[in-house]
């Protein structure tokens, strides 16, 4: 009896061992992101700094898609690797060249699947050289690929696609037929993993866009006192415009027509690396040039109201700061970016202009009644926590598959 006793104290602790040893094993997870535009990067650095913080015990790679793929990118070879596509569409954005995007963005999906067993094959090779428990892709249209070489080489490791687009537009922009996890930021982009038939367990929802720490930070404490040290008016009406880290030349336009606003308004303008943009905008009048920085929330909490890129990002941080925004849609939109004109429109939080010349109409509508404070609180009431859920759906993911 003593030593069945024994036995049976000794299996359990010898399990109890074996359990925290295999808790304290590293669990290597690999983010897969591109440069293009900056929100995959931006998305994927800030979900590591959240989880390094959870998971203590978890290694997270950010793996950059682009160098992966450099051998078989057109572009690379032609100019000797000089240049990639990332650089390419990153020139377009900045020069505001994206007028009939739509086609552009279909000949990139038909050119993916004409390449894919060479993509494949560059894939193989990696996943096969790498210990890997957990792969997340923050990057839309190469996810079938993806997949699909991970699974040759690790049959059991689960795939994440974490959507930084509100809705997959155009149609398998984001979402593929393949037994995958897929985590959604808006009500649309479930809707359409549901019709896409992802089994339920396997679409999660969170509360919106992945933003970065710092948007979660305190406010500061005097916002007139702030603005002053800017050399702007404490108390006049303030844009907070901008275009991504690459800046645009609309901010330019902008600038000017808001001097056409029936009452003064000043504004900040974010140009990132455009150093050329902010040249441009030097001196101008009430207009505060801000280079790259990583304090674009502090700025946000400064102005009264948003005008720029209509990507997920951008509209997302302005409203998390409590801004309503203005935002273009026409035929120079990028297709994955025209579904946001609809979100904002249906959530109350700002206007969707056809052109940027029409900001005067937009900002004197804005502040007519108490339109601007009904789309203050409209914003306030979104509650955008994704970057503190997500890990916590990683890990559930992690336990599913275990």
């Amino acid at each position: 009896m003593a030593g069945s006793v024994h036995s049976a104290i000794s299996d359990r602790d010898s399990s109890q061992l074996a359990g925290a040893l295999i808790s304290a094993q590293p669990v290597r997870v690999q983010f897969v992101y591109f440069d293009a535009g900056g929100g995959h990067r931006n998305a994927a650095m800030a979900l590591r700094a959240v989880i390094t913080e959870q998971y203590p015990n978890w290694q997270v790679d950010l793996v950059n898609l682009q160098t992966l793929l450099e051998p078989v990118d057109p572009v690379a070879r032609m100019t000797k690797r000089r240049v990639s596509s990332e650089d390419v569409y990153n020139g377009l954005l900045k020069r505001g060249w994206t007028y009939g995007s739509l086609p552009m963005l279909r000949g990139l999906q038909a050119g993916i699947r004409m390449q894919a067993p060479r993509l494949e094959e560059v894939l193989d090779a990696y996943w096969q050289g790498t210990d890997v428990d957990l792969v997340v892709s923050l990057i839309p249209n190469f996810n079938a690929v993806l997949f699909r070489s991970l699974r040759r080489a690790h049959p059991s490791v689960p795939y994440v696609t974490i959507m930084t687009d509100l809705a997959d537009r155009p149609p398998h922009f984001w979402q593929e037929p393949q037994d995958q996890f897929i985590i959604c930021g808006s009500d649309r982009a479930v809707e359409q993993a549901r019709a896409m038939n992802y089994p339920p367990e396997r679409i999660m929802q969170v509360s919106g866009m992945v933003l970065k720490p710092s948007f979660y930070a305190p406010e500061p404490q005097d916002r007139r006192a702030e603005r002053a040290k800017l050399g702007l008016d404490p108390d006049m009406p303030t844009a907070l415009v901008m275009f991504g880290g690459n800046g645009s030349k609309a901010a330019r336009l902008i600038v000017r027509k808001l001097a056409q606003v029936p009452f003064p308004v000043q504004s900040i303008v974010m140009c990132g690396h455009n150093q050329r943009l902010a040249a441009q905008l030097a001196g101008m009048d009430r207009c505060c040039v801000v280079g790259f920085t990583d304090q674009v929330p502090h700025y946000m909490r400064l102005a009264d109201f948003f005008i720029g890129k209509p990507g997920p990002g951008s509209i997302s941080e302005a409203l998390h700061c409590g801004l309503p925004v203005i935002i273009e849609r026409n035929s120079r939109t990028m297709p994955q970016e025209t579904y946001n004109a609809d979100w904002v429109a249906t959530h109350r939080v700002g206007i969707v202009v056809k052109r940027f010349r029409d900001c005067p109409a937009a900002v004197t509508t804005l502040f007519e009644g108490r339109r601007l404070e009904r789309f203050r609180i409209h914003a306030r009431r979104l509650q955008n926590f994704a970057l503190f859920e997500i890990p916590a759906k990683l890990k559930e993911i992690l336990d599913f598959d275990a």
